[in-house]
Parts: structure tokens; sequence; C-alpha cells
């Protein structure tokens, strides 16, 4: 295992430098713990880019991008460029472009500290543990359009190898769970579902035969991940229902500031690792921002891009520890600062052993 990580910082926009900061106290006391060397630049991106290099992120830090061993990014938006021309939100697209980042990896798993804190009921959301994994980099959002008043269209087109490297993403991902692939599409409806389907079934039968697969409708799936999302061990669909079904979701451990993502490219080029909530602008700068779903992201950078699962693991746990001693912060009903936190999970990955 690797001993030595060149990891980019882009803290972005609103709370992203508060989480990002909070994410790096964290990394630094298990590097502490387990003995490795973390190099960490920290670069702008979204908004703050715009401010002080022109846009939402420079060629400079595109390079530096691609040269790191992985990229941690805490949030970008900013409401000051609203509708304008040149877009916060532009900059994560092109370093997703330039790192070729083509499958998206989102865990959703039940918290028990957090039960009660899910809209559902406890008896559905007990035990739920989910990772969705969506193409990225294809589909209706990149496809050919017509924009117009009278008429519009969005062109939705996958080639075989687009859906192949992504379906393999998420058999690889299965043989470290539980063995089980449901693939998502709408192979009734369209031709493009059909394509998947058939492809991802190809890549099952040949390559994975130890993955159990099923299919499912987009809908269909849409209404068992709320009664009865522990039917599901690994999704995997196009960006579209991807993007959907992802958001929908993470209404089941309660929050958005729990939940993470890592976005993927070829084995062996550098991942984006970020939490899936937004700035928050207005309550950047308070201390208040929950910082637990920037650290897990964290934890899934040493897990799916460092080859560092030890760490991550501890990272886990320490998150954890802390959420079991009631170190939540306002949008879990907990009076916590996001220094507090932080402090909380660095203490537990540091000794690990519970925290004070």
């Amino acid at each position: 295992m690797a001993n030595s990580f060149d990891i980019l910082l882009l803290p972005g926009d609103g709370i992203g430098p508060e989480v990002v900061g909070a994410a790096k106290t964290v990394m630094d006391a298990a590097a502490k713990h387990f003995g490795v060397s973390l190099d960490c630049e920290e670069r702008k991106v979204g908004a703050a880019a715009i401010r002080e290099e022109g846009n939402p992120v420079s060629d400079e830090t595109l390079e530096r991008a691609k040269a790191s061993d992985a990229v941690l990014l805490g949030a970008v938006g900013d409401p000051e460029f609203d509708g304008g021309e040149i877009r916060p939100e532009a900059g994560l697209l092109s370093l997703r472009k330039s790192l070729g980042t083509f499958a998206n990896l989102r865990p959703v798993a039940a918290i028990p500290a957090l039960i009660d804190w899910s809209p559902l009921k406890r008896e559905i959301v007990s035990g739920v543990d989910v990772l969705i994994v969506r193409e990225l980099t294809g589909g209706a959002y990149f496809g050919e359009k017509v924009e117009g008043f009278e008429y519009a269209s969005d062109q939705s087109v996958y080639t075989k190898d687009e859906v192949v490297r992504v379906a393999r993403v998420a058999f690889d991902a299965a043989r470290r769970r539980k063995k089980r692939v449901t693939s998502v599409d709408k192979a009734n409806v369209m031709a493009t579902g059909r394509m998947w389907r058939k492809v991802v079934a190809e890549v099952g039968a040949e390559e994975y035969p130890d993955i159990e697969l099923d299919h499912a409708l987009a809908d269909s799936t849409a209404m068992h991940l709320i009664t009865n999302p522990k039917r599901f061990d690994v999704i995997v669909t196009d960006n579209l229902f991807g993007d959907m079904l992802s958001d929908e979701a993470a209404v089941l451990p309660g929050s958005m500031g729990m939940l993470a993502s890592a976005s993927l490219g070829e084995p062996g080029s550098p991942g984006i690792f970020e939490p899936v909530h937004g700035s928050a602008p207005d309550i950047a700068g308070k201390g208040i921002a929950n910082p637990y779903a920037t650290i897990l992201s964290a934890a899934m950078m040493f897990r799916h891009g460092l080859g560092r699962p030890d760490i991550a693991g501890a990272i886990e746990q320490g998150v954890s520890a802390a959420m079991e001693a009631k170190f939540l912060g306002r949008d879990l009903g907990g009076e916590k600062t996001t220094q507090e936190i932080t402090k909380a999970v660095s203490q537990w990955v540091a000794a690990g052993e519970g925290v004070a």
C-alpha cells in the first residue's frame, strides 16, 4: 500500500472552505495515526476562481488536478453569478471533463444515530445500505440540443463502450459488497434503455458471473427506493435517472449534509471526491456548517482513489463515534459547531477510541 499521496484541495464557495478545512484536519489526524504523508495544495474553483482568475477553473488548476492522486472538492455556486454568462458550476463540469470522470458513486446508508431524523419510518430506513453508480458524461445532459419556445429537444445518446465501462465500475463495487447489482433503465419505451439493458447483461454474464444481476425500470425503482430500499445493494443507471434517483435517495439518512460522493475515471486517473450538498451561502462563515459529508468524501477518497481502505474505515468509524456521542449540527437538531464536530472526529481517528 502506498504511503505518500498528492492531493489537490478545491474548497470552492460558500461553506466549501469550512467543510474542506474540517476534512483536511481529519485527514491530517489519520495520516499521523497511520504513518502516511499527505502533500495537499489548495487552489480556487467556482465563484472564488471567477473573482480572482477570471474563469470558474483555470487551465493551471486543471493541469494540477491531472497531476494529483486525487481531488477533494467542497462546493461551487454563488447567487452573485445567477443568470450570468459565466457560472461557477462550469468549473466543476470542466474539471470532470478534464479528468474524464465518467462514473459517479453515491453511497446512501442508514446512520443509527439519525434513524428518527429520516422522514421515513424507522423500519423502512434501518439497515439501508445502497450504492448508486451514475453514468456521468453521456445521455440527455450532453447530447445535441435544440433551444426554442415552440420546439426544443435534448438528444440522449450512449455508446456501448460508455455503458460497458460504467457497468464494470458497478460490478466491481458489488464484489466488495453484497454481490448484487440492479441495472435501471426505461427499456420499455427508450431505445437507449434497451441498448443499456443488453450491454449490462452481457458484461455481467461474461465478466461477473459471481454477481447477481437484475433489471428494473426507473419509475418503479423510484417507488421502491422509498417503500423498500433494503432490496437494493448496487444500482447502476444512466446520467438522467442517476441524477434523479440519487437525489431522491438523499432523504433516507435524513440530511443532505451526510452524503458523500466520488466521481471516477479510468483506473489510475485521479478522481473527484465531494459532498452532495451545495455551497449554502446563507450560513457561510458562521461556523455551523455540517462537515460530515465532506469528511466522508475524504474517506471515499482513501478507499476508491488512494487504495487505503484501512484509513477510510477509521474515518468512517470516527464519524459514527462522533454522531453516537451526539456531536450533531443544527441541520440534525443539535447545537455543535463545525469546529466541535471536526475535533470530535479527529480525536477518535487519532486515538482509535471514543470521543470526549
